[in-house]
């Protein structure tokens, strides 16, 4: 079994994505903005048993309670403080899998998105993505590990509105295909999920003015397979890019 770290994890394809995994026996480190959300889900984790035999636990060793799920409170807004947020959490040397799970959507056209707007984007979307890869590098490249970065349509296709999201998500693909060239021995992905099923989704909505029905969007779950199927692919292959779409 292996350690995963998974951003936006208290919600949406985060949370469906570290479910899974937990449902599959891996260790966990689960960050967010909230810790009150964060201490909930782990408490969740804690008390929902995973897998067909094997219920969740604290095994000791050598004294000192390992703990098959962290949690790390990070504000990926400020992606200057990620570092001395790492500095003080108890992450282990080897990571097997990072997924980059949150973001933030604000619409608006160029001609009404000021520069505040634009920057909170690209720091949590893109820059963030960055840095906490960066900060992370040692302890993948020890477990030759594997980096998924959740895009999305707009990171291949920009709209009208859509300005500010998509060019974080056209970066966060420059992302991806730069660390993967530079990083040989990790393997790195790229998921590209339709509209799914979420309160960032519910946001959206109403700043299109339109109606929230989650069951005509992706479900986070469906994602979440899609992510974990890459993660499983066996060693002689990578997905590199994969595409989710609703079924219309």
């Amino acid at each position: 079994m292996g350690t995963y770290l998974v951003t936006g994890a208290t919600g949406g394809i985060g949370l469906a994505t570290a479910e899974l995994l937990r449902e599959k026996g891996h260790d966990l480190v689960l960050t967010a903005r909230s810790p009150e959300r964060l201490t909930d889900v782990a408490g969740r984790f804690a008390a929902a048993p995973y897998g067909k035999t094997q219920a969740w636990s604290l095994p000791q060793a050598s004294g000192t309670a390992e703990r098959a799920v962290r949690t790390v409170v990070l504000d990926l807004a400020e992606p200057r403080r990620i570092e001395a947020a790492l500095a003080v959490a108890d992450l282990p040397p080897r990571l097997d899998g990072v997924v980059h799970s949150a973001g933030v959507c604000d619409l608006g056209t160029v001609a009404e998105l000021d520069a505040d707007t634009w920057i909170d984007q690209l720091m949590v979307n893109l820059v963030a993505a960055a840095e906490l890869t960066r900060l992370l590098l040692p302890s993948l490249r020890a477990a030759r590990g594997h980096v998924v970065f959740v895009n999305s349509g707009a990171g291949l296709r920009a709209h009208p509105n859509w300005s500010a999201y998509a060019a974080s998500k056209h970066g966060l693909k420059a992302l991806a295909d730069s660390l993967r060239q530079e990083e040989s021995v990790l393997r790195v992905t790229t998921v590209y999920p339709g509209r799914t099923a979420s309160e960032m989704q519910r946001k959206v909505r109403a700043q299109e003015s339109a109606p929230y029905d989650p069951s005509v969007y992706i479900q986070p779950a469906t994602v979440a397979r899609a992510i974990v199927g890459a993660l499983e692919t066996p060693p002689d292959a990578v997905v590199t890019d994969l595409s989710v779409r609703p079924n219309a």
